[in-house]
């Protein structure tokens, strides 16, 4: 059983179920076509019928304003997808149609949009086809006007060309409507930023103001005390189920003491009720504390309940890296996991770049089942008790970084590679060996200029197509190393 299957079923691990995708659906052909070619008008109707049912199966919302002929009707469905708030505007054109019927949509809209150019088939009957059968497969004809009359009107776009049944093109749509939810995440985001930063982690500081700027949503400021009296609240009864659903998911190890592991339930329980009370999609958390006070306590006891958080789609990591928890969220609701990550060392025996992080892991991406092992001092950092140990699944894996330019501006930072078997420390860190195809030391120096931190989220598969699509619509650039 994977770590993804046994979050949807074991009570107390369920995945959130964030917003739906709301995909705005509006499909159209010229009028004049449809006195002159009777039985055109029904077969671009089917299709269009067709397309918002293979929208609706990308689980996604569909909004479907109909079909349209002119642009009085154009302006119509632009008013209606505007009242909808969607996420994405998906214009599909069965055959020419002229760009005044689309262009009000786009300008309205206040959403990305999507060109869909899908004929009904590969390829047209040659030897039958008179110009009404043409015509179903026209749809080719009016992305350039559209591109051309977008660009004129300042609308950015993209398309995807291919006919109704191409799995191909299918593709290409389901990436740009996760790309969109993505997108959505953070419009309608709130991320916590919970205790302080780090001393001296200058790459880590991060405005709050800028990700409601450039991202969007809310960065909800938390203190540990926020925390504190919520873990003060916590029942022995609720403490014990924590403990007993630990147990199910993890392996402890003999390193891990009764006192600290029933502390880190308690906290875990307390970190579920913070989270919930202010609505958080993702939190970022650091407190350094002084000589096993309250406060120390509370910030060393974090990790379990961080990962099991982590696990249930609510990316919760420390060293306050607000950038990377949101890096986490763009991976995870990509469907790829995301881990908190670092360098840790280069093996240039193997080839590989040895990466990880003590502390928050995101269970879906474990090759085995989790330990949990205790440990007597945090290296960097105050207090002591349980934490996280898993090799990440072998195979394919893509690392996501959010930067920052020197104007403030942020950008995606990603890099390919593969998971592979090996020697790993057993010092309570997620950690991988990744094989990038070429000296590590060369990876590493270009990874490290890319204007990546010193964090980013690792996670399952090839994911780089996914983020161009991310990036595009947050009108971010996207490096790739």
């Amino acid at each position: 059983m994977t770590q993804t299957e046994a979050a949807s079923i074991t009570p107390g691990l369920e995945r959130i179920s964030p917003r739906k995708t709301r995909v705005g659906l509006v499909s159209g052909g010229l009028g004049a076509y449809w006195p002159q070619f009777p039985t055109l008008l029904p077969q671009l109707q089917a299709s269009a019928r067709r397309v918002s049912a293979r929208l609706s199966d990308l689980d996604c919302e569909v909004v479907d304003v109909g079909f349209i002929s002119d642009a009085q009707e154009g302006a119509e469905a632009a008013a209606k997808l505007r009242a909808a708030d969607c996420d994405l505007i998906i214009g599909f054109l069965t055959t020419y149609m002229t760009a005044n019927m689309l262009v009000p949509v786009a300008q309205r809209s206040g959403a990305p949009v999507l060109l869909l150019n899908l004929q009904p088939s590969e390829t047209m009957d040659h030897a039958s086809f008179d110009t009404g059968a043409w015509l179903a497969y026209c749809g080719a004809c009016p992305l350039p006007e559209m591109a051309n009359a977008f660009e004129r009107c300042g609308i950015d776009f993209r398309s995807v060309s291919g006919y109704v049944e191409d799995e191909r093109a299918w593709t290409r749509i389901g990436r740009w409507v996760k790309a969109a939810g993505v997108r959505a995440s953070f419009r309608h985001g709130r991320h916590g930023l919970m205790g302080h930063l780090y001393p001296g982690m200058m790459d880590v500081s991060s405005d709050p103001t800028l990700v409601s700027s450039q991202l969007g949503g809310h960065v909800e400021t938390l203190e540990i005390d926020d925390l504190r009296v919520r873990v003060e609240q916590v029942t022995d009864d609720e403490t014990a189920a924590r403990m007993d659903l630990a147990r199910d998911l993890f392996t402890l190890d003999e390193s891990v003491a009764v006192d600290d592991f029933r502390w880190a339930a308690r906290v875990s329980v307390a970190l579920d009720r913070l989270v919930a009370d202010f609505a958080l999609d993702s939190l970022a958390y650091y407190h350094r504390g002084l000589d096993g006070e309250m406060h120390e306590r509370v910030g060393a006891g974090l990790i379990l309940g961080a990962s099991l958080l982590t696990a249930r789609g609510i990316p919760t990591v420390g060293e306050y890296e607000l950038r990377t928890s949101l890096a986490m969220l763009v991976m995870d609701r990509l469907g790829a996991g995301g881990s908190f990550t670092e360098l840790q060392a280069l093996n240039f025996r193997d080839d590989v770049v040895e990466m990880g992080h003590d502390g928050p892991a995101h269970l879906a991406i474990s090759s085995r089942r989790p330990l949990l092992r205790g440990l007597g001092v945090y290296h960097g950092k105050r207090g002591w008790g349980v934490s996280v140990e898993f090799d990440v699944r072998h195979g394919p894996v893509t690392l996501c970084g959010l930067g920052q330019h020197r104007d403030g501006t942020f950008c995606l930072v990603a890099s390919e590679g593969e998971v592979v078997p090996g020697p790993l420390l057993a010092i309570g860190n997620t950690t991988s060996r990744v094989d990038f195809g070429r000296d590590p030391g060369e990876w590493t120096d270009e990874w490290s200029g890319s204007g990546v931190g010193h964090h980013w989220a690792l996670g399952t598969g090839h994911r780089v197509p996914d983020l161009r699509a991310v990036a595009d619509l947050l009108d971010l650039e996207l490096r790739v190393v």
